[in-house]
């Protein structure tokens, strides 16, 4: 009697000790069910170390990616809202005026095209942007050499800095080879270059250094101008959508760019960082995996 007293007990317990961190999980995914994603249970847990333990913050970490998916998301709505209202506006305005002023017809048509061209281009960089985060792009390719690609990149933005005052050095050099779609790759160095040539003022240098890794199978890419730089808070989020710093309000562009620049090199197996540098200025750090059987 008293082995089989003492059986029941253990099993009580032993099932409250299982049935206790079920029933919250259950309570928890009925929550994320409602749309209630704030629920966490990691800290139910205790001291926990078996399965049902790391099954409660998987859940915590599911949730908290979920929730700032979903602010991510209505973020990017009310950002692609609000880029599409100002050019909408013009082209009211610029439809009323034809109306009322004829013989300004000319003009208005002038002003209607050109928001018409700017919606155009918001609307394929949104698309573009979506079918990289969706994953529609084969950006797999043929070993090429960095080295030409980024020779095309030098010759584009010495070509844009002669207009504006702007200098533009290269050091380095690289042999090795990268795997992957060199016409994604250019859009998304150049678009990391013609950011620098935006926030950095005339006379100053833009400076583009390239370096081979090998041992590690890497190539190193570094973009650095001589403009304000962004404040370290800002930093985290330079690669978000429609993000605009304290130093780029009033500048030209959506906020695209650099988010596109991060999902292609991203899709590429590479990674891209910003950091300021100690002398003033923004640089762009990109480190690429080279192609170990095409190196030069």
């Amino acid at each position: 009697i008293a082995t089989l007293f003492a059986s029941l007990v253990s099993a009580a317990l032993l099932a409250r000790y299982f049935s206790k961190p079920i029933r919250n999980l259950k309570t928890a995914f009925d929550a994320a069910a409602d749309g209630n994603l704030d629920v966490r249970i990691g800290h139910t847990m205790h001291r926990r170390k078996d399965e049902l333990a790391d099954l409660g913050h998987d859940f915590d970490r599911m949730a908290e990616r979920l929730k700032q998916a979903m602010q991510s998301q209505r973020r990017l709505l009310h950002d692609v809202s609000h880029e599409l209202r100002s050019p909408l506006a013009r082209l009211q305005a610029a439809v009323g005026l034809a109306r009322q002023s004829p013989e300004k017809l000319v003009n208005t048509m002038d002003r209607i095209e050109l928001e018409s061209s700017r919606i155009d281009q918001l609307v394929g960089e949104l698309l573009t942007l979506s079918r990289l985060d969706a994953g529609a792009y084969d950006l797999n390719g043929e070993p090429f050499l960095l080295s030409e690609l980024l020779d095309e990149i030098l010759d584009d933005a010495r070509f844009e800095a002669e207009s504006s005052g702007h200098l533009v050095a290269f050091e380095g050099g690289s042999h090795a080879k990268v795997r992957g779609h060199a016409e994604w790759l250019h859009r998304a160095i150049e678009n990391v270059v013609r950011n620098a040539l935006r926030h950095t003022p005339a006379g100053k240098t833009i400076r583009l250094s390239c370096e081979d890794d090998l041992p590690n199978g890497a190539i190193h890419i570094a973009i650095c101008d001589e403009g304000p730089g962004v404040p370290e808070p800002e930093l985290p989020q330079l690669f978000e959508p429609f993000f605009r710093g304290v130093h780029a309000q009033g500048t030209a562009g959506h906020g695209l760019g650099l988010a596109i620049a991060k999902r292609i090199i991203d899709a590429h197996g590479g990674t891209i960082q910003a950091r300021n540098r100690t002398s003033g200025g923004l640089c762009m750090e990109i480190v690429l995996p080279a192609n170990p059987s095409g190196n030069v």
